[in-house]
């Protein structure tokens, strides 16, 4: 088995963005992730690289992602104080980019720890 090995991986499972984590992994999955905590490793060793679903869905059925994008942006264009949730688990870049996309909507962003 060929193996992948990443050092000083980040993780954003809760939000303390440990980046001392080596990650081992094969063509699908991760299948070691040293130096994480309890939650870390459940975070990337229960994520795979197959594609289990379509890349994009319209009222439940599979759609073309330009189009799924464009009926987003009608939604959000309509909303009022849309939502920006559950951010914990994504890099810093795609949050910023929520964030802009937030203040751009007149909307809230509030995150998980708020519970």
């Amino acid at each position: 088995m060929n193996l992948t090995v990443v050092k000083n991986a980040t993780c954003t499972f809760c939000g303390c963005v440990c980046d001392d984590i080596e990650l081992h992994a094969n063509s699908e999955r991760i299948v070691e992730a040293k130096a994480a905590c309890i939650l870390g490793k459940s975070w990337f060793l229960n994520h795979t690289a197959e594609r289990a679903y379509p890349s994009a869905l319209i009222d439940g059925r599979e759609a073309e992602l330009d189009d799924a994008i464009a009926v987003a942006a009608e939604y959000l264009d309509k909303a009022h104080l849309p939502l920006v949730y559950g951010l914990s688990n994504v890099t810093c870049e795609a949050q910023r980019e929520a964030v802009s996309l937030a203040e751009r909507l007149g909307g809230v962003v509030d995150s998980h720890t708020s519970l």
